[in-house]
């Protein structure tokens, strides 16, 4: 099972081009200006089979769409499954750019067995102190962009430079 908010289906902040962002629940952090505070609570939103969410993801796709984005509340806190329900996006479109924003740094998921999934992270906790309207797609300064496939290749972060 798989807990959720709310699935977006037109978004053009978070991540690049046109996006489905799926916004699962919980998260231990509450950063500071956290900008979804009430997907804070772990108790809270909605439960759903993986394979089931899954296919919801899907349907919301159109042909203009660039890929899905999984936000939060904490993607990273159900690792399993979003595991399986990335698993299911990318068997049924191999092609689908992935992008997960996390609390966490790169250093600290890096082993987790859905990293492999994951086209690009936006890693790092939301720091209030650092707070930068200008930069795209993060909300502080100590956030980073991160190309995973190339960084897990590399054994290093390699970061990418939008705008």
């Amino acid at each position: 099972m798989i807990k959720y908010a709310d699935i977006i289906r037109d978004s053009v902040v978070d991540g690049t081009g046109i996006r489905v962002v799926a916004f699962l629940q919980g998260c231990p952090r509450a950063c500071e200006g956290c900008h979804n505070p009430a997907l804070q609570p772990l108790e809270g939103g909605r439960e759903a089979r993986e394979e089931d969410f899954a296919e919801r993801l899907l349907q919301e796709l159109t042909p203009l769409h660039k890929g899905i984005t999984f936000s939060g509340g904490e993607p990273l806190i159900q690792p399993e499954a979003l595991l399986k329900v990335i698993t299911i996006l990318k068997e049924r479109k191999p092609h689908l750019d992935i992008w997960v924003y996390t609390g966490f740094t790169f250093e600290q998921v890096k082993d987790l067995s859905v990293m492999k999934l994951i086209d690009v992270l936006v890693d790092g906790p939301f720091v209030l102190s650092a707070r930068d309207l200008t930069l795209p797609f993060r909300g502080s300064a100590n956030q980073r962009i991160i190309d995973v496939p190339r960084s897990l290749e590399k054994g290093e972060i390699v970061e990418l430079h939008i705008g």
